[in-house]
């Protein structure tokens, strides 16, 4: 049975059954959702441990309305619905903003994330934009699907506001089977490997921040 729940037919039968019981509960013996999370899992650096050497200003971070809720976004043969029976320990904005404060924090990145209040401090500012963060079905509903996280990072310089960067990073992970089990991990994978190289990039971007 397909693990795939379509949101608008959900919404119609609990809209329904409110109507028509009035009731607090509305599947009171169904099985609860089950919490998972993503983005605590560190991704092994291959680059010697550095000291942080600027700071930076990371803006709010803009995320794909569908998919920044607590709900697992599914994508099949381009119809999107959520995935059934799971949720996020918290909106997928959240965990997303605490990994890439993690990222920051490891040993990798010269860089090094400041608060609202220090941003006269820090040298640049990042901006990130996730486009997608979804569970693609590319081979039907029943085969393993992929994780696809795409994001487009933008770096710029705090004292003259040039644009030091403009790029995108994307990464897919296939799960290894179709179960929760398994595509939650492939979050994690995606997630890592993602902030990994948008770290490197920041952190490679040392030299522009000096220049006049």
């Amino acid at each position: 049975m397909s693990i795939l729940h379509t949101t608008l037919r959900s919404l119609t039968i609990a809209v329904a059954a409110v109507a028509l019981t009035g009731c607090i509960s509305l599947f009171p013996k169904s099985k609860p959702a089950g919490l998972y999370r993503f983005g605590h899992v560190a991704v092994a650096s291959s680059r010697p441990a550095t000291e942080k050497s600027f700071g930076v200003f990371k803006a709010p971070t803009v995320f794909t309305r569908s998919a920044m809720s607590d709900r697992l976004l599914a994508v099949t043969d381009g119809e999107a619905a959520y995935i059934s029976g799971a949720r996020w320990v918290s909106p997928a904005i959240v965990l997303f903003d605490e990994a890439v404060a993690r990222a920051f924090e490891g040993e990798n990145s010269r860089a090094r994330l400041v608060t609202r209040g220090e941003a006269v401090k820090a040298a640049m500012s990042l901006r990130l934009e996730v486009r997608s963060f979804e569970t693609d079905y590319v081979n039907g509903p029943k085969a393993p699907p992929e994780v696809l996280v795409e994001i487009r990072a933008v770096m710029s310089r705090n004292n003259d506001r040039a644009l030091l960067g403009d790029q995108v990073f994307v990464a897919r992970v296939k799960a290894a089977d179709n179960r929760l089990g398994a595509i939650v991990p492939a979050y994690d994978t995606a997630v890592g490997q993602v902030l990994s190289e948008i770290v490197t990039w920041v952190s490679d971007a040392e030299g522009k921040v000096s220049a006049s």
